[in-house]
């Protein structure tokens, strides 16, 4: 979401979170950092069940161990990188250290390097396998690789199978019915439905709309003789722990 917010966006964002137990606000990018953090803050601070992530660009921005404790301070607890928008290669020398600092204060990191793709962004860094380096050299650091990783959902699920820590935000798109067919059943015969975390991508797509199209999976293509996924599988995501899962706490 883009800081400021106009008031009529808060509400509606407060309504739709309604719907939701929790819900994680992923910042977008703002030529002043510093401000939009602070607006952030404020923001999710007045709603107990959000949970705020600040867009960083670890180069242009320089911070490091002492500004992301004070970061954390202010009550935002992860950060998002918007690698080929900002044509910030993931394992950057300054990206490494924002990593360091980011595994050592538990602050999980969202990479948002996903369509839609600015003309200017750079394809190449949104590819799943450049977080292959940044979770060997960081183990416990929780990553969460954006909507599957659009285009490249084959590297993601592997990088899923292959990182404990390695988690993908599964911000389906209801009207297209055979991209979230395809997602959904390659994710389950890949066995990485508890690596699943939910997500709408607010404000392209409302929460109750996905909740209701993952719980009605297996009616999308009820005419045909195609494979379904286990409605268990299918309601574990929309009920999974999250926060716990991330390390966080409201």
């Amino acid at each position: 979401m883009a800081f400021p917010l106009a008031e009529t966006e808060a509400t509606r964002h407060t309504e739709v979170c309604a719907k939701v137990d929790t819900a994680l606000v992923l910042s977008g990018r703002c030529e002043d950092a510093k401000k939009a953090q602070k607006q952030l803050s404020d923001y999710v601070g007045r709603n107990g069940k959000m949970i705020g992530f600040a867009a960083i660009n670890p180069v242009e921005d320089k911070i490091g161990m002492r500004s992301m404790t004070a970061l954390k301070e202010t009550g935002i607890k992860g950060a998002v990188l918007y690698c080929c928008e900002d044509q910030l290669h993931p394992t950057h020398s300054r990206a490494m250290r924002f990593y360091c600092a980011a595994e050592e204060l538990g602050m999980p990191v969202f990479f948002h390097n996903t369509a839609p793709f600015e003309r200017n962004s750079i394809l190449d860094y949104a590819q799943p396998f450049l977080l292959d380096e940044v979770a060997r050299q960081f183990p416990s650091l929780r990553i969460i690789i954006g909507r599957m990783g659009l285009p490249f959902i084959d590297q993601t699920l592997c990088m899923l199978v292959k990182h404990e820590n390695v988690f993908a935000d599964l911000s389906i798109r209801p009207p297209r019915i055979w991209e979230v067919y395809n997602i959904v059943v390659r994710a389950s015969e890949a066995g990485v439905m508890d690596k699943l975390l939910f997500g709408s991508g607010y404000p392209e797509n409302d929460p109750g709309q996905c909740i209701e199209t993952l719980l009605g999976f297996n009616r999308l293509l009820a005419d045909t003789k195609l494979p379904t996924v286990p409605r268990e599988q299918l309601r574990s995501i929309i009920e999974r722990d999250t926060l716990g899962i991330l390390g966080l706490t409201r």
